[in-house]
C-alpha cells in the first residue's frame, strides 16, 4: 500500500517520526507521499524526504488556506525548490469553507500552480472544499495538457464523483472518512467509481479512521482504509492493495 497524502513534517510527529515510519512499514505501507502547505513546509519536507529518501516522497505548493497577500512571494520561493526529487505539485486548490476573503487570490494562486503542473508534467494534489464548481471550471481550461493528479480527501456524493471522474487522468484520494459510521462513501464509491480510479491516503495526523477516530492519525492506519474499501467493493484487501498501489505509482511516475 501507499499513503499518498500524509503530513509527516508536522509538529505532531516531531518526537517519534522514526517509530511512525517503522510501524507503517510493518503494516505494509511501502511509501509515503508528503504534501507541503507553504514555502516553509516545502523546505522542511524536502529535507525530511532526503533523510528518508527510500520511503518519503515530497510534493511542494501552497494550500488554499495559506493563500494570503504574500502568495506571489511564496510562489517564487517554492518555484526555486522544484527539483528531480519532487513528485507532485501540492497541496493546492480552493477552500471556501470558512471564508471567501481571499477568493480571488486563491483562484490566481491555484491557476498558477496548475500552470506549473502543465509545464513540469508533475501531477497535482488537489484540496477542494465548498468550491467544486470553481475548481472544475478552472481545470477544464487546462484539461488536455494536465498530466493528472489526485482529488484529495473526496467525501462527496455520486454526482460530484462522476463530475471529477470526467478528468480521465485524475483519481480520488480516499481516507479515514470511509470508515466513519454515518459515512455514505462506501455506497457512493462502489456504485459509480471504478476501483482503479482510487488511491489510498490518511491525511495524517488528521482524520484518523475507526477505531482511532479523534486520535492522531498515521500512515500505518491506511491499512484500515484499504480493508473498508475491500468490504465496500466485495473483494479481497490484497486486490485493493494491488490496484490502488499500481494507480498511485502510475499517477506519480514511480
Amino acid at each position: 500500500m501507499i499513503d499518498t497524502h500524509t503530513h509527516l513534517d508536522g509538529e505532531e510527529f516531531k518526537d517519534d517520526l522514526s517509530e511512525v515510519i517503522t510501524r507503517a512499514k510493518a503494516a505494509g505501507i511501502e511509501k509515503a507521499f508528503i504534501p507541503a502547505i507553504d514555502l516553509q513546509s516545502s523546505r522542511r519536507i524536502l529535507a525530511l524526504c532526503q533523510q528518508y529518501s527510500d520511503y518519503c516522497h515530497p510534493m511542494i505548493g501552497i494550500h488554499p488556506e495559506e493563500v494570503k497577500n504574500d502568495w506571489r512571494e511564496q510562489m517564487d520561493g517554492i518555484m526555486a525548490l522544484l527539483s528531480s526529487d519532487v513528485i507532485g505539485i501540492g497541496e493546492v486548490g480552493l477552500d471556501y469553507y470558512w471564508s471567501r476573503e481571499f477568493e480571488k487570490e486563491q483562484l490566481a494562486c491555484f491557476e498558477r500552480q496548475v500552470e506549473w503542473s502543465v509545464a513540469t508534467q508533475l501531477p497535482l494534489m488537489i484540496h477542494c472544499r465548498k468550491a467544486q464548481n470553481e475548481m472544475v471550471k478552472l481545470l477544464r481550461k487546462y484539461e488536455k495538457d494536465l498530466p493528472g493528479g489526485v482529488f484529495h480527501c473526496f467525501t462527496g456524493n455520486e454526482h460530484e464523483a462522476l463530475e471529477l471522474l470526467e478528468f480521465e487522468r485524475f483519481v480520488l484520494g480516499i481516507g479515514g472518512v470511509l470508515t466513519f459510521k454515518k459515512s455514505n462513501l462506501p455506497q457512493t464509491l462502489s456504485s459509480v467509481v471504478p476501483l482503479d480510479r482510487i488511491v489510498l491516503e490518511t491525511d495524517s495526523p488528521y482524520m484518523a479512521p475507526v477505531p482511532h477516530r479523534g486520535k492522531r492519525n498515521e500512515p500505518s492506519f491506511v491499512a484500515m482504509v484499504c480493508n473498508r474499501l475491500a468490504e465496500a467493493y466485495g473483494v479481497a484487501a490484497a486486490e485493493v492493495d494491488a490496484i490502488t498501489t499500481k494507480t498511485a505509482k502510475r499517477i506519480f511516475g514511480l
